[in-house]
C-alpha cells in the first residue's frame, strides 16, 4: 500500500516562492512516475506536473510552465515541485501521487489510499 507524505506548503505572497517534498514508502519509488495535483476550493483536482521513474521526463500544465520545477530523487523516495512566481490562482491543496502516463498527467489510481493528505498553499495578493 503506497503511502504518500506532502510537505512544504504554506502561506507566500504573491511573487513568492515555495518547495514541495512527498516522501513516498510502501512500493518501489523508481519504478513509477510521480505527480503533482491540486485541487483548489470549488473546482475540481487537477494535474500540475508529472516525472517520468527516471526523471528524465517532465510535462506541466500550461498555467504553471515556466514558473514551477518537478524533480525527484529516487535514492531519497522524494519527489519535489520547486514553485516561483506564486501567484493568487495558484492557492489549493497539492497532493502527489503515481502517475500512469506522464503525457496525460493521469494519476495511477484515483482511490483515496493511493494519495496523501495534502498540503496547503495559500498565496496572498
Amino acid at each position: 500500500q503506497p503511502q504518500l507524505v506532502e510537505s512544504g506548503g504554506g502561506l507566500v505572497q504573491a511573487g513568492g516562492s515555495l518547495r514541495l517534498s512527498c516522501l513516498a514508502s510502501g512500493f518501489t519509488f523508481d519504478y513509477y512516475a510521480m505527480g503533482w495535483f491540486r485541487q483548489a476550493p470549488g473546482k475540481e483536482r487537477e494535474g500540475v506536473a508529472c516525472v517520468s521513474s527516471s526523471g528524465d521526463m517532465t510535462n506541466y500544465a500550461d498555467s504553471v510552465k515556466g514558473r514551477f520545477t518537478i524533480s525527484r530523487d529516487n535514492t531519497k523516495n522524494t519527489v519535489y515541485l520547486q514553485m516561483n512566481s506564486l501567484k493568487s490562482e495558484d492557492t489549493a491543496i497539492y497532493y502527489c501521487a503515481l502517475v500512469l502516463d506522464v503525457a496525460a498527467m493521469s494519476p495511477f489510481d484515483a482511490r483515496s489510499e493511493y494519495w496523501g493528505q495534502g498540503t496547503q498553499v495559500t498565496v496572498s495578493q
